[in-house]
């Protein structure tokens, strides 16, 4: 969420990010509420000062003048009622608007309607050369007995999937090496909620937009995240933090839920898309300085590289266009890794900066140097998102034997095996 005195002191600022991030916004019409809003606030402030009055000539009035004081204060209450009730019904629209505001991307973003205008700047490694056939990871998987498609899609339906034996050790080993390199780096390890009220899934910015791609459950007036972010953002809500503990570092680990609705037939294969999926998430909580933002953004995305690169991966690092990075994000960078069985790269981690934007909607504060109360910045990145990378890494590690090569990083949590 935008300040609202940003949006009124930088309109065209605000107009050209609707206009490249592709928002169906009117910031015209939010100006006009947000000026209807103040409007009504003034008077409404302004009648219940007359309230006041009342009361205090009430008390030195004669009996006759106490009737005529009376009349008058009945009608001020009817006139107050309707301001309310209009302050009420106008601030919740302005609300609607300000939340689907968009955060003003940086200057080095590149302008475009989706990811067809992201821009690689930096590649690693190059694709494995097999001496043989290789196998996707769907065939992989069959050969070796580690995964059950058929019949977990009898038990959830669709892109539904149960690892079994050495994939599922792989799958422990991947998040394990995630967390204590992490942990390593200052990160507090934390398991989160993944049901979640819808106040934290506002507050992260998942919603109003993402609301179609979120499982709901009525009965119990909650939903299941997408992401341990939605918690990761919850936890500190409403909160006034001392700037002593910041940054905040967080290492969060969660099974996470997406519908993916607008992903039909698009790399739903296996493991690449599936409705449920484990992650390891970073996320940051800092002071609102830019350089420090900037600062935190770079370490971020240099430990997903570093994961890639101990587990031997080819990936590139691409700048996000101003069409595909989201309403919150001022800065967004994506890590595709390399996919034999695709012959492409496919994204498998996100890093984004969102300044204030999602501290706003929650209210995530932190109390400065100089007493002042300020909005937080947050950042987030994957560091490990399985199945998905689970499927990059057995069909890169493949050998002629339908085995698996145990990149060294991870063969510690496998009992030193060097092979699967």
């Amino acid at each position: 969420m935008l300040d609202k005195r940003f949006i009124r002191e930088h309109p065209d600022a605000v107009k050209d990010a609707v206009r490249v991030k592709g928002v169906d916004l009117d910031v015209d019409e939010l100006l006009e509420l947000d000026e209807a809003t103040r409007k009504l606030q003034h008077e409404v402030d302004q009648g219940q000062a007359r309230k006041k009055a009342f009361s205090r000539d009430f008390a030195k009035a004669d009996e006759q003048r106490r009737a005529e004081l009376r009349a008058e204060n009945a009608e001020l209450d009817e006139q107050l009622k309707q301001l309310r009730d209009a302050l009420v019904d106008t601030g919740a629209r302005l609300n609607d608007l300000l939340l689907i505001t968009p955060n003003i991307p940086w200057d080095g973003a590149p302008i475009g309607p989706d990811e067809s205008a992201n821009v690689i700047i930096r590649t690693w490694g190059e694709p494995p050369e097999f001496g043989f056939p290789p196998l996707d990871h769907v065939e992989l998987t069959a050969r070796r007995g580690w995964a059950e498609f058929a019949r977990a899609r009898k038990v959830a339906g669709e892109r539904a999937y149960a690892l079994t034996g050495d994939l599922l050790m792989l799958e422990r080993a991947l998040h394990s090496y995630a967390l204590e390199l992490l942990i390593s780096q200052g990160f507090t390890p934390i398991s989160v909620p993944v049901l979640v009220k819808e106040a934290p899934l506002v507050g992260s910015g998942m919603f109003p937009k993402g609301r179609e791609e979120t499982y709901e459950l009525p009965a119990d007036d909650a939903f299941l995240a997408g992401t341990a972010e939605v918690a990761l953002v919850g936890l500190h809500s409403d909160e006034i933090l001392d700037k002593k503990r910041l940054p905040i570092r967080y290492a969060g680990i969660s099974p996470c839920f997406r519908r993916e609705i607008g992903s039909a037939g698009r790399d739903v294969r296996g493991l690449l898309r599936v409705h449920q999926f484990e992650k390891v998430e970073q996320f940051v909580v800092c002071e609102a300085d830019v350089t420090e933002s900037a600062r935190w953004h770079a370490e971020l995305l240099a430990s997903a590289e570093r994961i890639l690169q101990d587990l031997g991966l080819h990936y590139e690092v691409v700048e996000c266009a101003t069409g595909d990075m989201g309403l919150g994000k001022f800065r967004m960078n994506d890590i595709n890794t390399w996919f034999p069985s695709l012959g492409l790269l496919r994204e498998t981690h996100s890093c984004s900066t969102l300044h204030d934007w999602q501290a706003r909607r929650a209210n995530l504060r932190y109390r400065d140097s100089d007493g002042r109360i300020c909005f937080a910045h947050t950042l987030n990145n994957t560091a490990v998102a399985t199945p998905r990378l689970l499927a990059a890494l057995i069909e890169n590690h493949q050998t002629k034997d339908h085995e698996v090569r145990i990149p060294a990083v991870l063969r510690p949590y496998l009992g030193n095996r060097e092979i699967l």
